[in-house]
Order: C-alpha cells, then sequence, then structure tokens
C-alpha cells in the first residue's frame, strides 16, 4: 500500500504544515534512497482530511445552479459479502477444474484472473468431481495435511492414466516422485526467470519482461512472496527463482502430465488487483508490466496443453489485437475549449473517448470554480461529437483516499469540499464526491446515465468498490497497470481486498501524459508498448489533460494512426459494458465422434464475442452460422445473445 495513508482528523495549523514537509522530506528521501517507490513523489506524502466541522466555506465562492438541488435519494452501502464457492460450481467436463485445498486463501483472485483470461473452469472442494475433467488445478496447497489419502491416492492414478495436474505449493503428501523432485525449500522471493527451451509452453513469452517477473523486494517488509523451491528436479524446470531455485517444474508421469508451482498465485494476483503491489512493479506506469498475465498465461497454456477441446474466450473484441481507451481529465479551468479541439479530431479519426469532468463548484486552493453556466455549453458539445461523459469528482483532492465514507445523503449544493492546501482537505466523504458530481453531470449538462469514474490524482479510499456500486458507477480507471500489474480489466472487490466482488470493474491506466518527457516525443515507445500487449489481447488506456493542445495533440493522431489498423476503439462505458457481458458467458464443449459441439451461455447482448479454439477445428456452415465468421484458431459471433451452439469438424 502506499505509505502514509492513515486518516487524520485534524484541524490544520501552522504547525501540521510544518510537520507535513518535514516528512515529505524524510518519506521521499529514504524511499528513493532504497529505490523501492515505484510511485511518484507526490503519492509518498501524508494526507489530511479534516471534517470537524469548524472549517466553513465562504459563499461567495461557491457557484450555485439556481433550482438545482440533489441528489435527493439516499446511498445505502451494501453490507460486507462473500462471494460463495458455489458460484464457480458448474461447468462441463472441458473445463479447468480448480480443486480448493483450503478455502481461507486467495481462491476469489484465482478465479478473477481465469476469468480475465477466458479460461472456463469450476471450483471445488470434492476430488471425486475435480478427477472427471482433464485438466485440474490444486489450490493453494498440495500435502497430506489438507488431501485425505484417498485423494492422494486418486490424484497419483489421474496422472498416470493421462490426466494434468497444475499443483501449487506441493509440499507433501508423498507425491515427490509424480511432481519429480527430492525435497523443498520454504523461502521468500523476489524474481522469477522463465527457462525459454526448457518446454513449449513458453514459446509466447518473447519479450524480456515476459521471460524475468518481479515477485517483490526482500528489503521490504511485506513485499516479499514467500514460496517454496524445489530441489533436484528430475527435468529442466520451467523456471526458476532470483537465486536460481527451481521455481515451476513439470515431469511427465505415466501417461499424463504434473506440474508443481512453488508460488501461490492467487496471492500475486490479490496483490495486483488490490493495489499492494508498488513494491513488486518495476515503475508506476508507462511501461509494460506483464508479471501477473505472465502467470496467468502459463497457466492458460498448461490448460490448453491438456485439454486436446479448450475453447476459451477471446479478450478483445471482434478479435483485434488490442482495446484501446482514449480518456481525458477535465480538471482545469481553461481545459473544455481545447477538449473540443481533441473531440473534434477524434471524431474525425472515427473514435470516441472518455472525459472525466471535474465538477468544480467551489472557489478553493486548486482553482477558480469553472463548473458553472458559462462552461456548460463547451462541455455539452462533448456529448454531440459522440463522447462518453465521466466523473472526475468535485473537489479533486490528494487528500481523496483520507475522506471518511459519508452519510449518503450528500447533496448540491450544501456538500462544500473545499481545497486548502495540496494535501490538505476540509468537508469531503467518499459518497459526496460520487454522489453529487454524477449528480451535477446527469442533471445540468443532461448528459446520459454516468458509471465511469476516475478520481483526482488517481487517490482511492478503501471502500471506494462499494461506494462505486452503491452510488450506480460500474467502470473504474483509477489504478495503474502497472500497480495492478496486469494489462487486463479485473473485478474489484469489497474494500479492494474483500472477500465479495463489487459489481464494478477497473480498466487500469497504461499511458499518462505528465510524467517524462513531453508526449510529443513518447510516439516511438507508446507505440512499442502497444505492440508488446497486443500480442495477448490487453487494453492500453491512455490518459490525457487537455490543458494543452501541440504535442499532446499530435501525440494522440500519431497514436491512434499506429494501432487503429490492430485495434479495437471504445470509450470506458462502452468497452465496459461488452466486458461485463463477457464475464458472464460460460463455454462448454460436448465430443460427438469428429464434432465438437460448442455450447455457449450469453446472457446479456454483445457484438463481437470471440472464442479460440484448437487447431484444425472447422466450423460446419449451415443457415445458423451465418452471424459466424472463423479467423484461423478463432471465431466472431458477430451479435450474440442467449444459447449458441456451435458445430466444428475436428481433423
Amino acid at each position: 500500500m502506499v505509505p502514509s495513508k492513515k486518516s487524520v482528523l485534524v484541524k490544520p495549523s501552522y504547525f501540521v504544515l510544518v510537520f507535513l514537509i518535514v516528512w515529505q522530506s524524510i518519506t521521499m528521501s529514504v524511499s528513493w534512497a532504497y529505490g523501492t517507490q515505484v510511485v511518484p513523489p507526490d503519492h509518498v506524502t501524508s494526507r489530511v482530511s479534516d471534517n470537524s466541522g469548524d472549517f466553513k466555506v465562504d459563499e461567495k465562492n461557491v457557484y450555485i445552479f439556481p433550482g438545482f438541488s440533489g441528489p435527493s435519494d439516499e446511498t445505502l452501502i451494501p453490507e460486507e459479502r462473500k462471494t460463495a464457492i458455489t458460484e464457480y460450481s458448474h461447468g462441463t467436463d472441458n473445463c479447468l477444474a480448480v480443486l480448493l485445498t483450503e478455502e481461507v486463501s486467495s481462491w476469489l483472485s484465482l478465479a478473477k484472473g481465469l476469468k480475465t483470461f477466458g479460461v472456463p473452469f469450476i471450483i471445488t472442494k470434492d476430488y471425486k468431481q475435480a478427477f472427471q475433467h482433464k485438466v485440474v488445478a490444486v489450490y493453494p496447497t498440495v500435502s497430506g495435511k489438507v488431501l485425505s489419502q484417498a485423494a492422494l491416492v486418486a490424484l497419483r492414478e489421474f496422472i498416470s492414466k493421462g490426466g494434468t495436474i497444475i499443483g501449487f505449493n506441493v509440499i507433501g503428501g508423498g507425491l515427490n516422485d509424480v511432481f519429480g523432485f527430492n525435497g523443498v525449500v520454504c523461502s521468500s522471493f523476489t524474481g522469477l526467470k522463465l527457462n525459454i527451451g526448457a518446454s513449449p509452453l513458453l514459446t509466447s513469452f518473447t519479450d524480456e519482461r515476459e521471460q524475468t517477473i518481479s515477485l517483490g523486494d526482500m528489503r521490504i517488509v511485506g513485499a516479499r512472496l514467500g514460496g517454496y523451491g524445489y530441489k533436484s528436479p528430475d527435468n529442466r524446470p520451467i523456471a526458476v527463482f532470483q537465486d536460481g531455485t527451481s521455481a515451476i517444474i513439470q515431469k511427465t508421469f505415466g501417461r499424463g502430465k504434473a506440474y508443481a508451482w512453488g508460488i501461490d498465485v492467487g496471492d500475486m494476483l490479490s496483490r495486483g488487483y488490490s493495489g499492494r503491489a508498488e513494491a513488486i512493479a518495476r515503475s508506476y506506469i508507462n511501461e509494460f508490466e506483464p508479471t501477473n498475465d505472465v502467470l496467468l498465461r502459463l497457466i492458460k497454456e498448461m490448460y490448453v496443453n491438456g485439454e486436446k477441446n479448450a475453447v476459451t474466450l477471446g479478450t478483445v473484441p471482434f478479435n483485434k489485437a488490442l482495446s484501446v481507451m482514449l480518456t481525458h481529465d477535465v480538471d482545469y479551468g481553461k481545459s473544455e475549449d481545447n477538449a473540443i479541439m481533441y473531440a473534434d479530431a477524434e471524431r474525425n479519426s472515427g473514435v470516441q473517448a472518455t472525459y472525466f469532468l471535474q465538477t468544480k463548484y467551489i472557489k478553493d486552493w486548486n482553482d477558480d470554480a469553472f463548473f458553472d453556466v458559462n462552461h456548460i455549453k463547451p462541455l455539452k458539445k462533448l456529448q454531440e461529437l459522440g463522447m462518453e461523459l465521466g466523473s472526475h469528482s468535485v473537489a479533486h483532492a490528494y487528500a481523496f483516499s483520507e475522506f471518511p465514507l459519508g452519510s449518503g445523503k450528500e447533496r448540491y449544493p450544501s456538500y462544500q469540499p473545499f481545497v486548502s492546501g495540496r494535501y490538505i482537505a476540509h468537508n469531503g466523504t467518499l459518497l459526496g464526491e460520487l454522489r453529487v458530481s454524477k449528480y451535477l453531470i446527469e442533471k445540468v449538462l443532461e448528459a446520459p446515465l454516468v458509471v465511469s469514474f476516475r478520481p483526482g490524482h488517481l487517490s482511492d479510499p478503501k471502500k471506494m468498490p462499494q461506494a462505486l456500486e452503491a452510488v450506480g458507477y460500474l467502470y473504474s480507471s483509477t489504478a495503474t497497470a502497472n500497480v495492478s500489474l496486469t494489462h487486463l480489466p479485473y473485478q474489484l472487490t469489497d474494500g479492494y481486498t474483500g472477500d465479495g466482488l463489487a459489481k464494478v470493474f477497473e480498466f487500469p491506466l497504461t499511458l499518462e501524459d505528465e510524467l517524462g518527457e513531453k508526449m510529443g516525443s513518447r510516439v516511438a515507445p507508446a507505440l512499442e508498448l502497444a505492440k508488446k500487449i497486443s500480442k495477448y489481447g490487453g487494453i492500453y488506456v491512455v490518459l490525457i489533460h487537455p490543458n494543452v493542445l501541440d504535442h499532446k495533440l499530435e501525440f494522440e493522431k500519431q497514436f491512434i494512426s499506429g494501432v487503429k489498423d490492430y485495434a479495437w476503439f471504445s470509450t470506458v462505458k462502452d468497452f465496459g459494458g461488452w466486458w461485463a457481458a463477457r464475464n458472464k458467458v460460460t463455454v462448454g464443449v460436448a465430443q460427438q465422434g469428429s464434432e465438437r459441439v460448442v455450447t455457449l451461455e450469453v446472457p446479456e447482448p454483445m457484438a463481437g464475442l470471440t472464442i479460440k479454439i484448437p487447431p484444425r477445428w472447422v466450423l460446419r456452415q449451415s443457415a445458423t452460422e451465418t452471424n459466424c465468421i472463423q479467423e484461423n484458431e478463432s471465431v466472431i459471433i458477430r451479435k450474440a445473445e442467449g444459447r449458441i451452439s456451435l458445430v466444428f469438424i475436428a481433423k
């Protein structure tokens, strides 16, 4: 987590300000000296949220829209939830089976990751049910303490008869000969290196940052990944830890295949999905950071290699290679007119973008009150040009991460958050920022339903996932891809680290405009990054503040031109809707002689759903398949809804 994030409810004074300046100097010096802090310097500074009620905003600094007051309804936060394992209990025998050996684990993060990569799976605690599948992942531990003797015998027999086991933390149970090692060593690890050439599963991992990934930092308590190294493996390991210890090993046993992983993949995924991976990530933003994508892709490769009828879901509409979302944060009084110039250029290029609007109606330390009647016209023009309008909060405060939840009754204009210094804000609440900004955009601008949110400075209170859901937001773009350790979307959980899924998806930022060189000189590396992410169908979320034109607008034009041939452009709202619908799709396969019948259940209508099929499968053409097109090992379903059956000939 970001250092120094405890809530401080005090009335700011001269002494507090002096303390903050001194503390900032100390924390920045320590962090940068050890080279472990990957976030910008602003993110290591203490923030102060004053909710004492003593601070009063001068009414002359508040802009009032005559006749507007709201929202009138009350926001109720859902009670703490726990997602049940039974939600993942159904699927056909061709699915990956996850045999859960310990419920108190990061199994939900593993489930989220498998969903993201389109791997069909079930989760069960019944080994007999699991071994009806051809590929089984045993998570989080394989040992005699968590598996009965009967289960261990069945596991051995399952592999010998041709099954595939992906075992995590294999540390006991008398299975050393099955997995091919003679002992384990427990330690903390900071990196993992793939042994390219050790297995055909690794052929797609060609980039240096795919072949060597970060697992933590030994100098930071809590940033060390505990795991197990395997001694004297029978075969060349698929991957080794930074000290050369075998991390992922492989062995053919009988007619089957056994893989042993010495790391808790669910824990790694959880760190990224919850924003706790700053000491693991190799940079904050603007670079390729595929750490968790590598782990999930490798699991997917093991599944596809072991299941001859494996069918997975593509990650990009219409089988494109990359999903691009152009986004703009309108958080400066003179940005509105420039925003129109960007929107015009985007429309002329045939793409849409998302504009996150700060509804600033209070003059404070940050800026004048620019969300007023004089600035409404250019903002409405954005809608006319086909752009999405999202919320960028009211106060745009660094201290937003420390804001209390609030009452759920906050309304304009009585809600009056005030920023009095770079890291100090008064009267702000999480629900107030979400409720009032959404209300103003929808009512004052007469905009369609606002469902996308990005906080100022990417500041994120712990309860934001469930607060977003309660207020009516569906999509967030708050985290960076690098700190998330992934270039794909993911579903949020309550409190980021909770056991209950929120109905909100995160679309992490890939590239922004304020760190590093001017954007005009960053076109080439930005396009190179796009190529790397497109190898496995990732997303590319661009943030450009429209405070200036020249080099930023030129960058955007060149970037669009450079990726348009292989990328799918969309707004956060539109792609978010597609992704949320995809998240509900299930896939099953039935074998009938040389035919393979693929059945898709698509609860919500969606365009461009893509499935990935095994080599040498050919879609049998008939009247019912006119909605589909096969492109090599992919099938695009132009319009998908309900139950869809596709028949293939396996040659």
